[in-house]
């Protein structure tokens, strides 16, 4: 059987019930017991010091006869519970308040001695054989010109002491109850704040590693435990989305290269059985062309994007100017641009603008941002580049006014081969992989990368850039 948490909390907490109870039947039980032991005798060597230095010493000097005595100390042997003698160093009894005065028959102690106490004023035991039961027997010396003549002698049952002490230890016992039963709020509280959440936590992450990566659970909690619960739901919601990337990876992959090669395939099997007659080979060879510069541009960009994520993103930092890569780029488009009656506007800040970044690299985000405006702007239609400085930046910006981007795609366009639905109809050459290198450069820069967009009037994507000095170029 596994040991949870729980078991070991609950067999922590019946454990320290255990030990409780058995500190108080021991230790607790003995200190009580002796507490009230030397409590009892302090109160009693108090009375037999003052009986000795009173009655006591009046009867030694004869100035008292034990017909008065007697009465008085029988009466103080009701309210002290105590049973009162007067007894020589001897042994001889004196006086008693257990029973009435006998002059004629003397009581003698065998075996007294006065030094039982061994250096205390009292002793536990028979009393040298002279009860059945315990006694707490307490002594104080009756002393006349420095020199000792009797004892007073203070006897009480253990058994009213013990009985006492057992009245109060009762209490201790049904304090423990309360104390225990209240403590079990302790255990209420982890079972609701601690345990039970952990516990959905536990059922989370083996859902979670079984691949139900769809398992839902909440957890109202706004400490540690709440957050880690948030964090377990958060990482598995990226791996499920993760995963789902994943398998349109792969669909697409599939999809992307299997119509170029079933393409290509097509065709020479048409020219290689005649269907294709040999005056058309130039046509289709063109065609064959194409397909196989698509996947080509395909396996650059796959190779370009697995080198961004297992190498890292490798700059080689110049200062250049912004405005002339952004002058370049676009002339490179003009043949793109001709056939759809497409303009490309500039609005730069100043003639020159140095930046510190890669320039190559720069020089793909720019390819890239206008070859995907090109291909979903409109016939007729103008692309707008734009660059604004603030505070030490300089802020590219790349509109267009084409078919836009849908709003629930806005935050997956930079995913790896994702495309819009409006997109997948519009152009059948894309790899769906130019946004995503596009954002790993921008990000190995420690810049910024954002796109606004609205569907059917078009997008505008914004990336930043860190100004360089002039005299650094």
């Amino acid at each position: 059987m596994r040991k949870t948490l729980y078991l070991k909390f609950l067999l922590g907490y019946l454990i320290f019930g255990c030990f409780g109870f058995l500190v108080v039947a021991t230790f607790v039980s003995s200190m009580t017991l002796e507490h009230l032991k030397r409590e009892r005798a302090d109160a009693l060597y108090k009375e037999a010091t003052l009986i000795a230095n009173t009655y006591a010493a009046d009867l030694y000097d004869n100035e008292i006869s034990l017909e008065i005595v007697k009465p008085q100390l029988d009466a103080l042997s009701t309210y002290l519970s105590a049973e009162i003698w007067i007894i020589n160093p001897s042994g001889r009894m004196i006086m008693t308040t257990n029973a009435p005065l006998d002059v004629e028959h003397e009581t003698v102690v065998e075996n007294f001695d006065p030094t039982v106490t061994s250096g205390s004023y009292y002793a536990v035991g028979h009393f040298f054989d002279s009860f059945s039961e315990d006694m707490l027997s307490v002594f104080a010396p009756i002393t006349s010109n420095y020199k000792v003549r009797g004892y007073v002698v203070l006897h009480v049952a253990m058994s009213s002491i013990r009985s006492s002490s057992e009245s109060l230890l009762n209490i201790s016992y049904i304090m423990l109850v309360i104390f225990f039963l209240l403590s079990l709020t302790i255990l209420i509280f982890f079972t609701e704040m601690v345990y039970i959440p952990l516990r959905k936590i536990t059922v989370a992450t083996e859902q979670y590693a079984s691949g139900n990566l769809h398992y839902e659970f909440q957890v109202d909690s706004e400490d540690e435990i709440g957050y880690l619960a948030a964090s377990l739901s958060y990482m598995a919601s990226e791996l499920a989305r993760g995963e789902d990337n994943q398998k349109k990876f792969i669909a697409n992959v599939s999809h992307d290269f299997r119509s170029p090669l079933t393409s290509v395939k097509g065709y020479l099997e048409a020219m290689q059985d005649g269907t294709i007659p040999p005056e058309l080979y130039g046509k289709y060879l063109d065609i064959l062309l194409n397909e196989t510069d698509r996947l080509i541009k395909l396996t650059n960009s796959l190779l370009t994007l697995n080198n961004l994520n297992m190498k890292g993103v490798v700059l080689e930092k110049t200062v250049f100017d912004i405005n002339q890569i952004i002058r370049s780029t676009a002339a490179s488009f003009e043949g793109t641009c001709r056939p759809k009656h497409i303009g490309i506007d500039l609005v730069l800040t100043g003639d020159r603008m140095p930046v510190l970044a890669d320039k190559t690299k720069i020089e793909q985000v720019l390819y890239n941002l206008l070859d995907n405006a090109i291909k979903f702007s409109h016939a007729e239609s103008s692309i707008r580049i734009e660059t604004t400085e603030k505070h030490g930046k300089i802020f590219i910006s790349v509109k267009d006014h084409g078919i836009g981007i849908p709003k629930d795609s806005l935050k997956l366009i930079f995913d790896r081969f994702y495309k819009t639905d409006l997109s997948r109809g519009k152009d059948k050459k894309g790899t769906g992989l130019g946004l995503s290198i596009t954002k790993e450069i921008i990000q190995a820069h420690n810049e910024n990368i954002n796109v606004i967009s609205t569907e059917g009037v078009g997008s505008e994507f914004i990336f930043s850039l860190p100004v360089a000095d002039e005299d650094a170029e």
